[in-house]
């Protein structure tokens, strides 16, 4: 089994994960990236989430979500949050293991069981839809994750093994689907011996799923599918409902459903 995580940036999409997650007995893993956490609040954001978990609600556990600087990371360990990515993947590895070692070094010095992911390989950017695959995408080699771990004392891994974050068009009709590294990932399993870390899983090939966390993924991370599922039950609802200007939470089960259903 693995955790599912999933990003918010306001009160509609964290509610529907957290019912989703009580209705099937399993924790949950909420994230809101550095850009979520702009437009929520840092403290806001601990806050709903606490708020929720005392009301007897599954396992909630709080992400600072692709963190790219030791001063957002400190910000988040100060707020509370369980956990915190800090990504330096888009620098040379040697860069990326100087920088990730001193976020290690900061959020533990804060918040010492605080767990910290990094991150090895190229995953991209942005939960967006694009319109073609990246041209070169560096998939992580199994020597450099266990170096990078070794040196960093990163909790968690995310290595890149074959998702990129967002969707292509024909992902979201469910035309194609995103084709996981499966012997990648166990080998990278049994050179860096933590947990691993699926990012941009919108889009993934169901039986791979199911295969990449018997080769030991951890976490998986869907936040583009709920952008669509958001956007999509805010253009149904405009149009069945063309005077309402009340706002009222009408895409709450749009998003259960979504989540409880993969």
């Amino acid at each position: 089994m693995a955790l599912g995580h999933f990003n918010f940036s306001e009160l509609v999409v964290l509610r529907a994960a957290v019912e989703a997650a009580t209705e099937l007995g399993v924790p949950v893993v909420m994230g809101v990236s550095e850009s979520e956490r702009a437009f929520l609040g840092v403290r806001q954001a601990a806050a709903l989430v606490r708020s929720l978990q005392d009301e007897n609600g599954p396992e909630i556990f709080l992400n600072a979500d692709h963190t790219h600087s030791i001063e957002k990371a400190e910000e988040a360990a100060r707020a509370g949050f369980d956990m915190v990515v800090f990504d330096a993947s888009e620098k040379p590895l040697e860069q990326n293991i100087a920088e990730t070692r001193r976020g290690v070094q900061a959020v533990k010095s804060i918040r010492p069981a605080m767990l910290v992911e990094g991150e090895v390989g190229y995953v991209g950017s942005g939960s967006e839809i694009h319109e073609k695959r990246p041209d070169h995408i560096a998939l992580t080699e199994p020597e450099d994750a266990r170096r990078y771990v070794a040196e960093t004392k990163v909790d968690l891994l995310a290595p890149s093994v074959g998702t990129t974050h967002g969707m292509l068009k024909s992902m979201i009709e469910g035309m194609e689907h995103k084709r996981l590294d499966i012997p990648r990932i166990a080998a990278i399993k049994k050179a860096a011996s933590v947990p691993l870390t699926l990012h941009g899983g919108s889009g993934t090939d169901r039986d791979d799923f199911s295969k990449s966390i018997q080769a030991g993924i951890a976490t998986i991370h869907i936040n583009t599918e709920l952008r669509v599922a958001w956007r999509r039950g805010l253009e149904q609802a405009l149009r069945k409902n063309t005077d309402s200007v009340a706002r009222i939470i009408y895409c709450r089960k749009s998003y259960a459903s979504k989540i409880s259903g993969g």
